[in-house]
């Protein structure tokens, strides 16, 4: 079995703009600069053909490429409690359509389609159980504003957990105007 996802990676700059602000929350689990993307579309484990027959799909996904840039910090909860920490992502607009087309490619491999609404946003932090006083670092970090980057890209990843945590290794890159990888 696969655990994979598409993501975007930001580029070197704004990982290291990202890895500058983290710190300051017990509890908190940060992401290192491997871990750091921006999730497109997540697919869960799939056996060996499935995969295979998504990244073989994922190359028929063409876009214009478009300027985003980090934007504020937000929170995600479970049962009332921190789950996440996250850096936002503004604008949205081509994030949102990229995702569309790529949840609308994997329904028609015979994956479900996506359950959660789609909320672009780059993970900080993860929490366990108990969660972690997050406040003042929603408050400090409240006007994060990192510099625009272009999205001409976006890879299909897998996901390995280990003791140490989960890695996140490429398996495809797929460029926006579909030429040969």
């Amino acid at each position: 079995m696969h655990r994979l996802f598409v993501a975007i990676r930001p580029p070197a700059d704004q990982r290291a703009f990202l890895l500058g602000h983290m710190g300051g929350v017990d509890n908190a689990r940060w992401q290192d600069d491997t871990q750091l993307h921006l999730t497109l579309r997540f697919v869960g484990e799939v056996e060996r053909r499935r995969a295979e027959d998504l990244a073989d799909a994922l190359t028929t996904i063409r876009f214009a490429p478009f300027a985003i840039h980090l934007s504020g910090v937000g929170r995600f909860e479970r049962r009332h409690v921190v789950d996440t920490l996250w850096a936002g992502v503004q604008p949205r607009d081509g994030l949102e359509a990229l995702h569309k087309k790529i949840d609308r490619l994997c329904v028609s491999i015979g994956l479900p389609p996506e359950s959660r609404a789609y909320l672009p946003h780059v993970t900080l932090a993860r929490f366990g159980r108990f969660g972690g006083a997050v406040e003042p670092f929603l408050a400090r970090h409240a006007g994060l504003a990192g510099t625009p980057f272009l999205v001409d890209r976006f890879t299909l990843y897998e996901s390995r957990t280990g003791h140490a945590g989960a890695t996140y290794h490429a398996v495809e890159d797929y460029p926006a105007d579909g030429t040969p990888r």
